[in-house]
């Protein structure tokens, strides 16, 4: 086996799901265990200027923290910059502290600053760092026109060049010929860091290995940005049968330090990042979208494939123009709407020209009796759910959607089509138009109603709140203060936690 090095980029990778905090336990095993295995670099985290979002200690990777590292490690040390935020200006008071401490700048460039890329680097490496470019979005560099005739400029700068699979969209004989191409320009090292969106990363990392690759990058159980990277401990296993030494029991130590995190975050690969993977759409939108708690399954497989397909959304619709209503019932998902059932109902049945307008449709089939006009929000996963509490027997009135373009693209039960509608647009608040309460608040203002009442929005009473409930809390809350303020007042006619809404009974009314 030729010999080539490898390189652990957790700490740096990884943060991309912690905010880069690792607690010292976790570090300190991480470079306990690192130090007994076939590694020969980590890359340790960051070196940002300051950024307006949080960011850990391996955001920014102060030069104590490096200094607490190299004093553990035995091995060679690298940081990461970000090029694009990054200019010859700031190499002082970015690098100038770190002098001694770490041996590779790691570099991320993105092809459109190539030749910019090539004068920071070149400073760099006068300030007596090892210079490594990760050159992104490999599967798109021959949509770059000029980028391989540039190649060149690295001799003489780059010590490396890490050829970087954003996408985790390569197979290995793309690799393979990426490589052999290269090899024919450059004098530099080549080195090869994948993503695993289609969980050919170890494929891909062998194939670089067997085209003599100076350098493959892999992370523990996998973590990283998106679907995450070639798991450490797989690429060990496998360069163990060719004789690679691996002892195995301090890779087993290594795994359970960072299970307690991947059994948290629960990264790797889906069906969304296979669909971006095989058509090179960014790792950074889907992540967004994966890692948020509200969307479901298939929400966010549908905006995924529209992005695939290139369309800001899958369908279209008429714009929603309803009469006018004096006075509109949100109903809400609250446990309040079937214990106080019979009063609501009682006082539609007193009220018939009362809109009702389901937020949700979890209690919809309460109101299966109720001749009220309907209208049916269809929100991420509501039309799933809308299959199994409306059926096609019992639908009436319509469903309404947000405004087109819709985030998470638009789903729409086979029988409701021609009874749908979309908005024209939100008018009372800036954010959260994919919200079931943004549409649902919104459709009381097309209806010109004058007085909103609603029903289970009971907020949570002494309990441990999941991220989504601690969501989808701080959300409404924001937009029932919004609406109160720029429309009118918001009558809860069951017992609410939400300050903003005015409490009143539903028994009052009847």
């Amino acid at each position: 086996m030729d010999k080539f090095q490898i390189l652990d980029c957790t700490l740096r990778d990884g943060g991309y799901y912690t905010n880069w905090d690792f607690g010292p336990v976790i570090v300190d095993a991480y470079i306990e265990a690192v130090n007994q295995l076939p590694i020969d670099y980590i890359e340790v985290g960051y070196r940002n200027l300051p950024e307006k979002d949080y960011m850990g200690e391996f955001g920014y990777t102060p030069a104590s923290t490096l200094e607490h590292i190299r004093r553990q490690s035995i091995r060679k040390i690298a940081v990461m910059i970000n090029e694009k935020s990054v200019r010859v200006s700031d190499l002082p008071s970015l690098l100038g502290p770190i002098k001694g401490l770490a041996d590779m700048v790691r570099m991320a460039v993105s092809p459109d600053n190539f030749d910019r890329a090539v004068a920071l680097g070149r400073e760099v490496k006068a300030m007596g760092f090892d210079v490594a470019f990760n050159l992104m979005y490999m599967s798109k560099w021959d949509q770059y026109d000029g980028l391989f005739e540039k190649m060149p400029q690295l001799n003489g700068v780059a010590t490396i060049l890490n050829m970087v699979d954003s996408f985790g969209s390569m197979m290995p004989d793309q690799v393979t010929a990426t490589i052999e191409k290269l090899k024919t320009i450059l004098d530099c090292k080549l080195g090869f860091h994948g993503h695993n969106n289609l969980q050919m990363g170890l494929a891909n990392t062998l194939a670089a290995i067997d085209c003599g690759i100076d350098s493959v990058d892999a992370t523990v159980l996998g973590m990283g940005r998106g679907a995450g990277n070639l798991n450490i401990e797989l690429l060990l296993t496998t360069l163990n049968r060719q004789g690679l030494e691996v002892d195995f029991n301090v890779l087993g130590d290594l795994i359970l330090a960072f299970r307690p995190l991947h059994e948290e975050y629960r990264w790797g690969t889906s069906l969304p990042y296979m669909i971006s993977g095989a058509n090179s759409i960014p790792q950074k939108e889907v992540m967004a979208l994966v890692t948020n708690r509200v969307y479901s399954f298939n929400n966010i497989v549908r905006a995924v494939d529209n992005k695939r397909i290139h369309v800001a959304d899958n369908a279209h619709y008429p714009l929603l123009d309803a009469p006018s209503c004096e006075e509109v019932l949100i109903i809400g998902g609250g446990q309040s709407v079937g214990a106080h059932i019979k009063a609501i109902k009682r006082y539609l049945c007193h009220h018939p020209d009362v809109a009702i307008v389901f937020a949700t449709t979890r209690h919809a089939a309460l109101f299966d009796d109720v001749s009220n006009k309907k209208y049916y929000v269809l929100v991420g996963n509501e039309a799933k759910r809308m299959l199994k509490t409306v059926p096609q027997e019992n639908f009436q009135g319509c469903c309404v959607l947000p405004p087109y373009p819709r985030l998470m693209g638009t789903d729409v039960p086979t029988y409701a089509q021609s009874s749908t509608f979309e908005l024209p647009k939100v008018s009372f608040i800036n954010r959260y138009a994919d919200s079931c309460t943004t549409v649902a608040l919104q459709i009381a203002i097309e209806l010109q109603s004058k007085r909103v009442n609603i029903v289970g929005y009971d907020g949570y009473r002494g309990q441990v709140l999941s991220d989504k409930e601690l969501t989808l809390t701080s959300e409404n809350r924001e937009l029932f203060e919004t609406f109160t303020k720029n429309v009118g007042a918001l009558y809860s006619l069951t017992p609410s936690l939400f300050s903003a809404l005015k409490s009143e009974s539903i028994y009052q009314l009847i």
